[in-house]
């Protein structure tokens, strides 16, 4: 009986199908959010695009970032297959979150860009975040992104990483770091609802150098 022959997928195309929406990280924060009292819209469009989560009376956004696609300073690895690709991807990627942010700014927003790591290690301090933004507190800072990426050497686990800040293109910096690939630990199931959760403010409406010595961006 004749069957179908199955193709491997490359590993661009496996990454294609990862979900955008409703990410593990995703469900984590908004569990935190409606436990804190907190109301929010899911993906609507803000002047920078559309958000992970907004609060549009507030005029507030939050991005959770995944720390692959969006080249995270501690956690992301770049594939050792097909360079141009991937540095094609992540440079498309960094410059996307960067109008993003500039349009929220120029139009009055506040936003919070949160690492998906964040997440996972301490939802409840993003909640705090967001809420601290809510209340008042100075514009969160954009952040680092790493831009580009290459081995030391042929065979080296040490790589060389440029990044840039996310609010200015011009400030950059080097670090230089073994190449790790372990998993970024997850969050057990059911966390969020066995914490206690502080109720939100009803003010909130209801809604270097040395940088580059310790192989890592403070």
């Amino acid at each position: 009986m004749w069957q179908e022959a199955r193709v491997a997928l490359t590993r661009s195309e496996n990454m294609s199908r990862i979900r955008s929406a409703d990410t593990e990280p995703e469900l984590i924060v908004r569990r935190a959010l409606t436990a804190a009292g907190l109301r929010y819209r899911l993906h609507q469009k803000t002047p920078g695009g559309k958000a992970d989560l907004v609060m549009p009376s507030q005029k507030f956004a939050l991005f959770i970032d995944g720390c692959f696609w969006h080249g995270c300073p501690e956690h992301y690895v770049h594939p050792r297959s097909n360079w141009p690709f991937w540095d094609a991807k992540l440079r498309e990627n960094v410059d996307r979150d960067r109008r993003q942010t500039k349009a929220l700014v120029s139009e009055g927003w506040k936003f919070l860009r949160v690492w998906e790591h964040e997440v996972r290690e301490a939802p409840l301090k993003v909640v705090e975040r967001i809420q601290k933004q809510l209340d008042g507190a100075r514009r969160a800072k954009a952040g680092w992104r790493v831009v580009f990426v290459r081995p030391e050497g042929e065979g080296s686990t040490l790589e060389r990483r440029l990044h840039e800040d996310l609010a200015d293109a011009a400030k950059q910096l080097t670090t230089v770091r073994q190449r790790v690939t372990a998993k970024k630990g997850r969050v057990a199931k059911g966390v969020v609802s066995h914490l206690s959760v502080p109720a939100a403010k009803k003010s909130g409406g209801g809604i270097s150098n040395d940088a580059k010595q310790r192989g890592r961006v403070a």
